[in-house]
């Protein structure tokens, strides 16, 4: 008996007794409920809703509700459980800078995270979110919803260097992993043609006349994703939180650091958060471990760069 309908059915099937079933069910399956129950107050989750095909999630502090996607290892929620929190140290340094009508890009918004912590947080701001896969978008447009969020702008598309569509690579096991490359390597892996804009593009269409930060994780294509905004990041010099990884970047034949060096010429020193400080460094390392960064630019945030930065 390897789920639930399928022990329901071998009762009724009459294989095994009604004793056997309801103490096989509770130790297989029901008592589980009450792990989670044990478990849940040391975490960030509240609240685990199981409800007809869905499961929602409620976290403790702001009351957030996340659909989980089925099968999905590593979605938020799921983080959380497992690790008791989600990028708490980032999100706080981030809500600490961020004044409250700022206007945000959450490039690689996958179903959320950021853009719904964001708009609770600063209520008058203008968040513009962006998930370039259909079904993990479906996820982030449920999620805005359940949570009434209203300031929120939700685009199904990539942002890169260049205008068009693209190949994106996908697995439902993994939805955070989706890339213009593909990182898994696995064979099932599906493919999916996603439309692309560049920041630029974009900022020019919605006639957007500011940007205070940019939000970008993109799998490994970060550096095209700021290649396309160079005018926009050059005119608006917002605050930049962007996933850089080694091996991800490698995927797509550049080095990490040439995002460092591409910013640098724009003006912007980059920032490692280690106990809530954040740390300047030059480049990347095999010794560095962090993989979220800050891009501060050094005269538009020198007030930022005094208060939560010491040098290294």
């Amino acid at each position: 008996m390897n789920t639930i309908s399928e022990a329901m059915e071998s009762y009724e099937q009459l294989s095994v007794s009604k004793t056997q079933y309801i103490e096989s069910m509770y130790e297989r399956y029901h008592s589980i409920l009450f792990q989670y129950a044990d478990r849940l107050p040391t975490t960030e989750i509240k609240k685990i809703e199981i409800e007809d095909d869905r499961v929602t999630m409620t976290t403790r502090s702001r009351g957030i509700r996340i659909e989980c996607p089925r099968e999905d290892l590593r979605t938020v929620a799921i983080e959380i459980l497992n690790f008791k929190f989600y990028e708490k140290p980032e999100l706080t340094i981030i809500e600490q800078m961020l004044l409250d009508d700022c206007k945000v890009l959450d490039i690689g918004a996958n179903v959320g995270w950021y853009s719904l912590n964001l708009a609770l947080s600063k209520s008058a701001s203008s968040i513009y979110s962006f998930e370039p896969i259909p079904q993990t978008y479906e996820y982030l447009v449920r999620n805005l919803s359940i949570n009434l969020i209203q300031n929120v702008k939700h685009y199904n598309l990539a942002l890169s260097n260049f205008a068009g569509t693209t190949r994106f690579y996908y697995y439902p096991q993994g939805t955070g992993n989706a890339s213009a490359a593909n990182l898994s390597g696995r064979e099932e892996v599906q493919t999916i043609e996603c439309k692309v804009l560049t920041i630029d593009e974009f900022v020019e269409i919605e006639g957007i006349h500011t940007i205070d930060f940019i939000k970008c994780d993109v799998e490994g294509s970060e550096l095209f994703v700021f290649q396309g905004g160079i005018n926009t990041i050059s005119r608006f010099k917002p605050i930049i939180f962007t996933e850089i990884l080694r091996k991800w970047t490698e995927k797509f034949n550049y080095s990490a650091n040439e995002i460092f060096e591409f910013l640098r010429k724009l003006g912007y020193c980059a920032f490692k958060l280690v106990d809530r400080q954040l740390i300047e460094l030059s480049t990347m390392t095999e010794a560095t471990l962090e993989t979220n960064f800050f891009f501060l630019h050094r005269e538009n945030h020198e007030h930022l760069v005094q208060k939560y930065c010491t040098s290294h």
